[in-house]
């Protein structure tokens, strides 16, 4: 969308507002799907709701790609971000169900993997279709999200069951088209490549170290962006070249830190941490906060540079992500190698939640069994 996003405002001749609005609306949409996710996987199995998300996926892209105006649009949104909040949920939590305790960071990051790789897609098919009239180009980069929709609903069925840097790069002085999109090509391959590094060392090096290296190198990224571009905005003798350098350098370590560590164990420790009868609920709970952070920043990004200028906006998330350190440091334990049934003595457990835990664990072993049986 941040792409397409360029030739809607010229096409459509929407304003700033509208703009980020369209942006940042997908994640309170989502909201909708991650409530309903955790009840709708327990009712009807992971791999049907991941079913039912492809088919949101589907319907949304081609509602968004032939949309007449900007109403239409926002309505395709709409279905795509339901169908977000359902993939957000269920990924995780059919993944760690699924995954033994000794390759569960791995496997569990994977879909966080598989989210970047489309980032990346969507970054170049965006560069590809951007010498396309405006007209026709914003469509087809919308609407061809239908198609691996399509792969993803009928891949999933043959699995067993469980048991916004445009912004930036503008204002460092990238100004032309297919330059910025050239460039959001670069941070997708990062994004990209440092996640598949990450995926071998969640289970080598620990949930905790990655997770406090990651959030330290996000923090000295966003405070060098925030240096780079004050310093490109108050020049007055047009671009200084070597503040450029450092916001682009800024922006590809920064996605590079958040992909090793903070990106993909997000949804590896929620989906972790939850005992049987909480998990969907409580993994969609977290789904619901992240979304509505996402939403939130995207939807005022536009409005919080222009009043506290652009570098003061990555400053404030520096301080942000410092408050994050410090809490993650201080609150979470390590979990590497822990089965799913260990997590409660390891974050404490009164006596009633004992009792429940043995439930749960009698709970699982009989979904174990069940779904043995069912594949002898």
């Amino acid at each position: 969308m941040s792409g397409a996003a360029i030739f809607i405002q010229d096409d459509l001749h929407v304003s700033d507002t509208q703009i980020e609005i369209l942006i940042g609306i997908l994640n309170i949409y989502s909201l909708i799907g991650s409530a309903l996710a955790g009840r709708t996987s327990d009712a009807i199995g992971r791999r049907y709701t991941i079913v039912l998300a492809a088919v949101f996926f589907f319907v949304g892209a081609i509602v968004m790609g032939f949309s007449p105006n900007y109403a239409v649009l926002m309505f395709g949104r709409f279905i795509a971000g339901i169908g977000v909040g359902y993939a957000l949920m269920v990924a995780p939590v059919y993944t760690a169900e699924v995954s033994p305790a000794s390759s569960r960071g791995f496997l569990t990051s994977f879909p966080e993997v598989f989210i970047n790789t489309g980032i990346l897609l969507g970054y170049v098919s965006n560069y590809a279709f951007s010498h396309l009239s405006k007209h026709l180009s914003w469509r087809l980069m919308l609407g061809i999200g239908a198609i691996p929709s399509v792969f993803l609903a009928f891949g999933v069925l043959a699995m067993p069951e469980s048991p916004r840097w445009l912004v930036v790069f503008k204002k460092a002085g990238i100004t032309n088209d297919s330059k910025l999109l050239g460039a959001t090509v670069g941070v997708g391959f990062t994004k990209t490549l440092f996640i598949l590094v990450a995926t071998f060392w969640l289970d080598r090096f620990g949930r905790r170290p990655l997770l406090l290296s990651s959030v330290g190198g996000m923090i000295a990224s966003l405070a060098v962006l925030g240096t780079g571009l004050t310093v490109v905005e108050r020049s007055a003798e047009g671009t200084v070249m070597w503040a450029v350098v450092a916001c682009i350098a800024a922006v590809l370590a920064f996605v590079a830190f958040f992909s090793i560590g903070l990106g993909p164990i997000t949804w590896v420790y929620s989906s972790e941490i939850f005992p049987l009868r909480l998990r969907a609920q409580g993994v969609s709970m977290g789904v619901a906060v992240n979304r509505v952070t996402s939403g939130v920043i995207s939807m005022t990004f536009i409005s919080l540079y222009k009043a506290i200028t652009i570098g003061g906006s990555f400053y404030l998330f520096a301080g942000v992500a410092t408050i994050a350190w410090v809490f993650f440091f201080t609150y979470l334990p390590e979990t590497r190698g822990r089965t799913l049934e260990d997590m409660g003595s390891l974050f404490g457990k009164t006596s009633h939640e004992n009792q429940n835990s043995k439930e749960d664990d009698q709970l699982g072993q009989v979904q174990l069994v069940t779904a043995n049986n069912g594949q002898m």
